[in-house]
């Protein structure tokens, strides 16, 4: 059985870590879809410190006989269900990125057109300009 000792130690480290995430979170290196998994665990952890006959009762209906294989049981567990949840980030923000990626190569595509037709169009303008200085050029040496 756990001691009283052991409970306060443990809460207060609970306490300690939910105070570190809420900063993450609210200095915003921490997104709050991602928090959520800590926090749950966090609470689970709460409650089987609070009340550890929980963790026993829980181990025999799972049909496990130490609590403490409960415990390595549960953090096997969690440590699938966070690689799960950043597998799926990984893939979504993959996903982001080759689309944002195609969309920059086509606008540089669309820059490049658009800054060969203006320096045609600027190419025209002075051709005109040139001719139009060169005519008058010549009508003034006519008179």
């Amino acid at each position: 059985m756990m001691t009283v000792k052991l409970q306060i130690t443990i809460l207060l480290a609970l306490v300690v870590a939910l105070a570190a995430i809420v900063n993450m979170i609210r200095r915003k290196s921490l997104e709050l879809k991602y928090a959520l998994s800590w926090l749950f665990a966090l609470a689970a952890v709460a409650i089987f410190a609070a009340f550890p006959r929980a963790m026993v009762v829980m181990a025999r209906f799972l049909g496990i006989d130490a609590p403490v294989n409960m415990i390595f049981f549960l953090g096997f567990c969690f440590s699938l269900v966070i690689i799960y949840i950043l597998t799926v980030s990984l893939s979504r923000m993959s996903t982001k990125m080759r689309r944002l990626t195609q969309i920059i190569a086509l606008n540089e595509d669309r820059i490049k057109a658009l800054e060969q037709r203006l320096d045609l169009q600027a190419g025209d303008e002075r051709e005109t300009a040139a001719l139009t200085n060169g005519e008058e050029c010549k009508t003034s040496d006519r008179k």
